[in-house]
């Protein structure tokens, strides 16, 4: 949902930053692995209830998600990239609820449901990008992508601003995922309702 009223924001001084990694041989990959790599630290983290680093370790795995797009916007997006983009994003947003369960068992059903919900908005994402392509249809509303990316109540901004709020209140994570949790399936059932609407013959 706020996606691209932040991308107005945070996309030129991220351009920027692109721009001067790429004429420095940075590949736009390399960032994205190793912001993976970092952002799984937030597993042990939670884990062990260390929520300043848990959080430490979400800011700069975004941090780079933000980076390796822009560097790919410097030098031209590439279809592994746009593929790697994606599959880790959904990885680390499942491995930051599974630290959660790790750490407290007794919201482990929270957890559950909140992982639940995240394979209907990753899912309903990813086959609407299918047929998108498949189709040729094209939108550049959340900048230029490798991929056809489809928006919700329930997008990255919403899931950072999650994340954060389960580190700092992590007594609340039972009403954070209920919550959260109802705003993904909300994006699921719009987002198929669209593909009905799009795709329908």
């Amino acid at each position: 949902m706020l996606d691209a009223a932040l991308r107005r924001v945070i996309d030129p001084p991220l351009d920027t930053a692109g721009r001067w990694l790429a004429r420095r041989g940075v590949a736009a990959n390399a960032v994205t692995v190793a912001g993976f790599a970092v952002g799984m630290l937030a597993i042990p983290a939670l884990a062990t209830g260390r929520h300043d680093l848990a959080l430490a370790a979400i800011l700069a795995n975004r941090l780079a998600d933000g980076l390796d797009g822009a560097i790919a916007r410097a030098v031209g997006p590439s279809d592994l990239g746009g593929y790697l983009d994606i599959v880790l994003d959904f990885l680390f947003y499942s491995a930051v609820v599974f630290g959660v369960a790790l750490g407290r068992p007794e919201h482990a059903v929270w957890a559950a449901f909140l992982i639940f919900s995240f394979v209907g908005t990753g899912s309903s994402f990813l086959a609407y990008a299918i047929v998108a392509a498949k189709r040729g249809v094209t939108t550049a509303t959340r900048g230029r992508k490798s991929i056809y990316y489809l928006g919700g109540l329930a997008e990255g901004s919403e899931t950072v601003i999650a994340f954060v709020l389960i580190c700092l209140l992590p007594d609340a994570f039972p009403w954070i995922a209920g919550v959260f949790g109802a705003m993904c399936w909300i994006t699921t059932a719009s987002r198929i309702g669209q593909a009905v609407r799009a795709f329908g013959d």
